[in-house]
């Protein structure tokens, strides 16, 4: 079979590997789409703290069943997308109903290789039942859920004030389904054409550019209170630590980025709000069926979130294209 294999930074070579084979308790998929994300950029770029190379990417992945156990719920030929966060178990993060969060976690295209290949063998527990959507819908299942589970760890509500940091695929994400629940949205960014994309794209209406304007802008929309709840999504330390002074007193700031090294909050700031400060890691399953639901009641801009598809084969000339532009592109699909 074909593989995309990034075999160290900056270069990406088409493999042919031996085709997995049936195994007892896990599925053959024959895969379909690859969505690409800031993970498989920061991969080929060699920022990825927890990889080792080479490398198989691609953990945002649709597909067909090639075989599966009989008397499985699933069938041959069914379109499945692909939980890539494959967990223990038995670790006190599975014990408690938080497999996302295990301890001994192993991400498809990050800790074992992915799916950007013609094949790949997966536990069948992993699948996802992708009825009623298209591939490239089934292959933005992952990134949603990602911002549907923050948005489920927050509690968001109707009439809340939430404000959006960092308008990229994860941030689009968190504010779509804040949105659903209700809440009132504001988007910032540093780039100006990722919020005109959002504004004109996606519904954003109200968006602030990150300048020296930013605070007055932000006072100014949330009636000089600031916000119920922050979602920041820009995975820098920088940014982060700046969030929490956009959190209204009494209000919670979600950390869905995540970026190396240590973070650094202003106890005193933190304490005067009663901050609630949380992380969000990847999605659970419940995550990724309200994302399908969402989907199948055409709730979602599916259309729109999807800007860019090319075929895999061309990886290596077209995955350096999509990073450098980055401000252009929210979500990019590889087709097998």
């Amino acid at each position: 079979m074909k593989a995309v294999v990034c075999r160290e930074p900056g270069k990406i070579d088409i493999e042919d590997r031996p085709s997995p084979t049936a195994q007892p308790g896990k599925a053959l998929i024959r895969i379909r789409r690859v969505g690409l994300c800031g993970t498989d950029f920061h991969i080929y770029s060699g920022r990825h703290p927890f990889l080792s190379y080479p490398r198989v990417m691609g953990h945002e992945l649709s597909g067909e069943i090639e075989a599966i156990a009989a008397g499985s719920s699933l069938r041959p030929g069914q379109l499945v997308a692909i939980n890539p966060y494959l967990a223990c178990g038995v670790c006190i993060a599975c014990r408690k109903g938080k497999p996302n969060a295990c301890v001994n976690v192993s991400v498809l295209g990050v800790h074992a290789d992915g799916g950007m290949a013609e094949m790949l063998s997966v536990p069948e527990s992993a699948l996802i039942d992708a009825t009623g959507l298209t591939p490239d819908e089934a292959a933005m299942l992952e990134f949603l859920a990602i911002g549907a589970h923050a948005v489920a760890r927050s509690t968001v509500g109707a009439g809340d004030r939430v404000l959006i940091v960092g308008a990229g695929p994860i941030g689009v994400a968190a504010g779509l389904f804040a949105r659903l629940n209700g809440a009132d949205i504001t988007m910032i960014d540093t780039r100006q054409a990722r919020l005109d994309y959002a504004r004109d794209h996606l519904g954003f209406d109200h968006v602030a550019l990150a300048d020296t304007t930013l605070a007055e802008a932000l006072l100014d929309r949330s009636d000089g209170e600031m916000f119920d709840i922050v979602f920041d999504a820009t995975g820098s330390l920088s940014a982060m630590a700046q969030s929490l002074h956009y959190v209204a007193h009494g209000g919670t700031l979600v950390f869905v980025g995540v970026a190396p090294g240590d973070l650094i909050l202003p106890d005193p700031e933190l304490h005067k709000r009663e901050t609630t400060v949380m992380a969000s890691r990847n999605a659970l399953s419940s995550d990724f069926e309200r994302v399908k639901q969402a989907m199948l009641d055409g709730k979602i801009p599916v259309s729109a979130l999807h800007t860019h598809s090319f075929d895999a084969q061309n990886m290596a000339t077209r995955l350096p294209q999509l990073i450098d532009d980055a401000d252009h592109v929210l979500k990019a699909i590889a087709i097998f």
